[in-house]
């Protein structure tokens, strides 16, 4: 028998894939969206790779093997933080969280949409980061790419938790400006475009610990060299787990 209020309910799955779907829709209804999380990380690949003016250590690897890595964590981080934060913070302002957590969808139906649909932005910028950066030369290997997808899943879990956490504790309005903010600071100066090594002494001691950092850094190493080192997951797991039982703590729904 069903529970009660779900009669005629959907699968599980099916509910949580049908609001993936809406999610995924109104990112790419959103040109402003598209351009954070698509638009945006292209035109950085194109522009550190072919503007020397901008000097980076390459460690005798060519100028996109440095830069590709480090977009892909840009845009891991754009479409993980930037745009659900943002959408979750206006969401929850205009009641729609509300009415939706009281609907057999629930919660954590919702949660896992906005999730899935992270997953699937990120699946079509990532695509098309890879592809252009193939045309510029870059022949990252293909274990390399696995190793970074599976890092790039542990960092969205780091930065989908950090943006429900902002959503759900703060104005709407604010969170339109600490969302952008925040991109733009660990972009430059928290090690995502910017290699730890490159960025100024005390940024260089500060950013490994960041999800930011940790996510670049690991990124880099498995796109380079094939291997990813401990230290990274391990500061991107303790990051996850903080930033997760903070949401459990504080995320308000209305």
């Amino acid at each position: 028998m069903s529970a009660p209020g779900t009669a005629g309910a959907a699968p599980t799955h099916r509910r949580v894939l049908a609001q993936a779907r809406f999610e995924l829709a109104a990112v790419l209804r959103n040109g402003e969206q598209l351009m954070v999380t698509v638009a945006l990380p292209l035109v950085a690949l194109v522009v550190l790779t072919s503007a020397t003016a901008i000097e980076l250590s390459t460690a005798g690897l060519s100028r996109v093997d440095v830069v590709a890595p480090g977009v892909l964590a840009f845009a891991v981080l754009s479409a993980a933080f930037t745009s659900p934060a943002i959408a979750t913070a206006f969401d929850r302002r205009n009641g729609v969280l509300r009415l939706l957590a009281t609907t057999p969808l629930g919660r954590s139906g919702l949660l896992a949409g906005k999730v899935a649909a992270v997953l699937g932005v990120q699946l079509l910028s990532g695509t098309l980061l890879v592809l252009t950066g193939a045309a510029m030369g870059w022949r990252p290997s293909a274990a390399g790419l696995v190793m970074a997808a599976a890092v790039g899943v542990l960092g969205t879990a780091a930065f989908v938790a950090l943006a429900l956490l902002v959503a759900g504790t703060l104005r709407a309005e604010a969170v339109l400006a600490v969302a952008n903010l925040v991109l733009i600071a660990l972009a430059l100066g928290g090690g995502v475009l910017v290699p730890v090594d490159d960025l100024p002494g005390p940024l260089a001691a500060l950013a490994p610990w960041l999800p930011s950092g940790a996510l670049g850094e690991a990124l880099r190493a498995a796109l380079t060299t094939g291997t990813v080192p401990a230290g990274p997951i391990v500061v991107l797991v303790v990051w996850a787990a903080a930033l997760s039982a903070a949401v459990a703590r504080f995320f308000r729904w209305d």
